[in-house]
């Protein structure tokens, strides 16, 4: 995080949670009532977004989507790009290169600026890009101005044969410096990848650790892994450790810089996917979307801290909240993973996992991995617990066909508007407004907009009621294998809360 110096009075609020940046200004003079003063709504004015390399697959074929969605008070300035990661910006030298000399370029005291990849052209419309093959490299983006609040990129691979055939999809996700991967593993019949992304001007340095149904893996390998400036580190990580277990809990630890993290699970008989990071540790837990024709469902948790957890396992069904037979709780030791076949825990219907703390809340956090088909035609997809729709949440590359948009409210019924945007090539938005009953999943057939040509993007907003958790899955069918993949819709934190003031003193970025 850049942060300019701030010399603010005590009760300003921070902002170090959005991913954009935002003016901050004093208090008014002492004496006068600035707790009566609202807080404005403001959209981030910057945004940034790391796409991990897709495949090393010479079959791969992967397409790449970009939007941003309309937002009041952006102004008409602003733009989005994708870069490849081991391309370097004009303006921002790696550290230890010589700031003289030109890149390959053959003039002195400038750099050749790296070609984008995708260039967003407005708000509103989707932009796709694709590659073929093994060699496609990690992205790096970032969006500012109107481009920046909500910002959405999703990466799709489709893998014909080989470990990991199938769909494997991942939404390109913001820098950080703490990330938890439970659903992980270096079983035998797993290739498991961490991939790092560095978008920084320094190396970050990070910390890998494993946990087991036993505790912490031995590693000798895992702590102070170096990823260069403007580059992406893939880590195996069968390389950590000797032990090979099924159920593992990665977590990512960042002591300098940050990085974009997501573990690319490929499976010798089941496929592949990419898994998304997990919400941040939480007492509950909402993990939406499980498809209606899983034949498999698995549960991994796992709570960071020395206490037991103790968790009610609910299915938040299309009639309402169903306790899963023989599945009623799930005890998870203190630094322990936990893994629990649910088997076909959907029976065809709906479903979203709602996980609650039997009596005290302990800090968890968990993923599914879902499986399709059967026998030899089976593919793997992953839904980690995820934060609510929030305000907005955007999920890009759908087609108009192959996809479903699952909404869930565990606790009190809400309504939320749905909005499929124009077409990349052409088409007009389409808006829907429906209501999820409280502690009921909902399976939607997603708008598609009017005359559509290309993909397009879906946005829902929550209108009202309690908190509404969605996952967007994407079916295609690869020689009889229902390939699938699942992406989660958490707030897209496209706005920030700003206090009114007066004076303006510092700004902070992300």
């Amino acid at each position: 995080m850049n942060r300019t110096t701030l010399s603010l009075i005590a009760g300003t609020t921070a902002l170090a949670a959005v991913t954009g940046f935002a003016v901050l200004s004093a208090p008014d003079a002492p004496g006068t009532d600035t707790a009566a003063k609202a807080a404005a709504q403001l959209p981030v004015e910057r945004t940034s977004l790391l796409c991990p390399a897709p495949s090393t697959s010479d079959l791969a074929e992967t397409s790449y989507t970009s939007f941003t969605p309309v937002t009041k008070g952006t102004g008409s300035v602003g733009k989005a790009e994708l870069r490849e990661a081991d391309e370097e910006s004009a303006d921002a030298p790696a550290d230890g290169e010589d700031k003289g000399k030109g890149k390959d370029d053959g003039k002195s005291g400038e750099n050749k600026p790296a070609k984008p990849v995708l260039t967003p052209k407005e708000p509103g419309k989707p932009v796709t890009g694709d590659s073929s093959g093994g060699d496609a490299p990690a992205l790096v983006g970032t969006a500012d101005g109107r481009f920046a609040p909500g910002w959405t990129v999703q990466e799709t691979t489709e893998v014909a044969a080989g470990t990991g055939r199938g769909l494997q999809g991942v939404n390109c996700t913001a820098p950080d410096t703490d990330f938890w991967f439970p659903g992980a593993s270096t079983d035998a019949d797993r290739t498991d990848y961490v991939h790092l992304t560095n978008p920084d001007d320094s190396a970050a340095v990070a910390d890998i650790e494993l946990y087991g149904k036993d505790g912490a893996l031995k590693s000798a390998v895992g702590e102070g892994i170096t990823v260069p400036p403007h580059s992406s580190e893939p880590v195996l990580l069968s390389t950590l450790t000797t032990e090979r277990q099924t159920n593992l809990t990665l977590h990512v630890n960042v002591r300098s810089g940050r990085v974009g993290a997501a573990v690319q699970a490929l499976d010798d008989k089941l496929g592949g996917d990419w898994l998304a990071a997990s919400t941040d540790p939480s007492g509950s837990l909402v993990l939406p979307g499980i498809p209606k024709d899983a034949t498999s469902v698995r549960l991994v948790a796992f709570t960071p801290g020395d206490a037991d957890a103790d968790l009610k396992v609910r299915l938040a069904s299309p009639s309402g909240p169903i306790t899963p037979a023989g599945h009623e709780t799930v005890h998870v030791k203190g630094g322990m993973t936990t893994a629990v076949d649910l088997g076909d825990v959907t029976r065809g219907e709906a479903g979203s996992l709602v996980l609650t703390p039997t009596d005290r809340s302990v800090p968890v956090v968990a993923a599914l991995r879902v499986v399709r088909g059967k026998g030899d035609k089976q593919e793997t997809a992953f839904i980690p617990a995820t934060r609510p729709v929030g305000t907005r949440a955007t999920s890009a590359d759908n087609s108009g066909k192959g996809g479903t948009l699952s909404l869930t409210a565990p606790g009190a019924a809400a309504t939320v508007k749905v909005t499929a945007s124009a077409g990349s090539e052409g088409g007009t938005p389409v808006s829907k407004t429906y209501t999820i009953k409280a502690g009921t999943t909902q399976d939607i057939e997603p708008p598609v907009p009017g005359g559509l040509k290309g993909t397009y993007a879906l946005t829902v907003e929550t209108v009202s009621g309690g908190p509404v958790y969605g996952a967007r899955t994407l079916t295609a069918s690869e020689d009889g294998v229902p390939a699938f993949t699942v992406q989660t819709l958490p707030d897209d934190r496209g706005t920030v809360s700003v206090p009114e003031a007066d004076e303006d003193l510092s700004v902070l970025q992300r």
